[in-house]
């Protein structure tokens, strides 16, 4: 005899099916499944994210002044965007850190490249574009297209993203070959190609812009391949919660321009470094700049200013020479006219102590004599450029902003307005007349490099003493891996 199940007690038991799921789903809300922010959860239990990344100028290092490096900082203000701390391993190449974001987690950040099909992570958006290009040792000729690499001891680090364009275009140049290591990094490449260990090598663009300093016998060659993604990693299979805090972290460090602030801190120098000459730059910096640093730290210590950023004025207005003199008359290493070295009471402007000291107090007050609508380092640009072409002319450039809709009070907009000094519709307006307007837009722009540089060499110099004293006779052999051309 066989019983029926009436249709009702199915219904009823249906319901009370979903009312159990539904219940597990409130109360257990990772069964069976990982939950969208499980991983998130445990960042902020714990108090702190681990970082995975590596030792190198473009990511993270020990400077005089602390931790330093484009994706520390990155990671730093992630961390407090997250209210956690930040705990770093450092000891990776690009390989294992994302072997150790798979197996230990947390965030993997070290200039890796976005390469789609990599297992076991999850990418986030683009943190910047990086673009492979090819350097080569100085006194090499002919270096100018693809096809000249062949045949040439070419260099390359592998899983960073360069040696997948060095395959790309081995596809159109069967006969290319080059070496490629997981356990060098970019200044130890490049000072294989300083000291002749190798002829050329193939780094990403902004390396190059941060790493040229050091090294004024490699030069820039050229592009090769599409530009890749610089992102961040982050582990499978623990929830999305950590990539859409830190998509969502990045996406707005972009939105208010933080990162392109950073990007050019760090990377945006390199077109002015053409202009004033590499080994120009190094050879003052190591023969003129030390002798006077003492004065520099003297001066910035009885005015409030950076000591870097005095020098840097000196090195604009002199090349930090003592005995420079203008065809203008104004003279010595801050360039002070006769008239401001009698303000300051300078007696002897080619004396290297008083013009310093005379020249950051004048710039003191220029500073202090500014409207104090203007802040921050608007109001330490516009002092800068008032050095330069007087108090006067720029309150009549204020004006023109003004009147043009700006703001006098930004630099951004007495910017645009200084150059119209230059034209009579303009400065017949104004109370002070013509005035080249057009210098102390450039004076500004050139001090506010000349400081990066130097205080990037200031902050950076320790991780590369060992490679500027390192010749070729003792420079170690390092792990390669030769990779074979297509014909073979």
């Amino acid at each position: 005899m066989s019983t029926l199940i009436h249709p009702h007690f199915i219904a009823h038991f249906r319901r009370y099916l979903a009312l159990i799921f539904i219940t597990l789903l409130i109360f257990f809300p990772t069964f069976p499944n990982v939950g969208p922010g499980e991983h998130l959860t445990q960042i902020q239990t714990k108090d702190f994210i681990t970082a995975q990344t590596r030792n190198t100028p473009t990511t993270y290092y020990e400077g005089r002044q602390g931790p330093t490096g484009f994706e520390y900082e990155l990671m730093h203000l992630f961390a407090e965007y997250l209210g956690v701390s930040l705990n770093l391993n450092a000891k990776h190449n690009p390989e294992s850190v994302l072997s150790a974001v798979r197996e230990q987690g947390d965030l993997g950040a070290a200039a890796l490249p976005l390469l789609p099909a990599t297992p076991g992570v999850h990418y986030t958006r683009p943190i910047i574009q990086m673009q492979p290009l090819v350097v080569y040792r100085r006194g090499l000729y002919g270096i100018q297209e693809p096809g000249d690499l062949v045949g040439l001891e070419l260099g390359t680090l592998s899983e960073a993203g360069t040696s997948e364009a060095l395959r790309e275009l081995q596809r159109d140049y069967a006969a290319l070959s080059w070496k490629e290591s997981s356990e060098l990094e970019v200044a130890e490449l490049l000072a294989q190609v300083e000291n002749g260990m190798l002829d050329a090598a193939v780094i990403f663009d902004h390396q190059f812009r941060l790493n040229r300093l050091f090294f004024p016998n490699v030069e820039r060659g050229f592009l090769i391949g599409d530009p890749l993604s610089m992102v961040w990693a982050v582990p499978r299979g623990r929830g999305l919660g950590l990539l859409e805090a830190a998509n969502q972290f990045l996406q707005d460090l972009d939105e208010s321009g933080t990162l392109d602030h950073l990007i050019n801190r760090y990377f945006g120098h390199d077109d002015y470094l053409e202009y004033v000459g590499t080994r120009t730059f190094l050879a003052h910096l190591d023969a003129r700049l030390p002798q006077f640093v003492d004065l520099f730290q003297l001066a910035a210590s009885e005015t409030g200013f950076d000591w870097k950023l005095l020098a840097a004025v000196g090195y604009q207005e002199s090349h930090w020479d003592a005995e420079a003199v203008s065809p203008t008359g104004v003279r010595g290493l801050m360039m002070l006219t006769h008239p401001t070295a009698s303000e300051m009471g300078v007696d002897n402007r080619r004396d290297a102590a008083q013009s310093i000291d005379g020249g950051a107090r004048y710039l003191r007050s220029l500073k202090n004599r500014l409207p104090e609508s203007i802040t921050g380092n608007d109001r330490l640009y516009m002092a800068m450029a008032a050095y330069n072409i007087g108090l006067g002319h720029l309150y009549d450039a204020r004006k023109i902003a003004g009147m043009r809709g700006g703001d006098p009070n930004l630099w951004r907009d007495v910017r645009e307005a200084l150059p119209l000094l230059q034209h009579e519709e303009w400065h017949s307006q104004t109370r002070h007349g013509y005035a080249r307007g057009g210098e102390p837009v450039i004076y500004v722009r050139n001090i506010r490099r000349y400081y990066e540089m130097i205080e990037y060499v200031e902050r950076s110099r320790q991780q590369f003493f060992q490679l500027e004293q390192a010749g070729t006779d003792n420079m170690p052999l390092l792990p390669f891996e030769l990779i074979p051309p297509l014909s073979q």
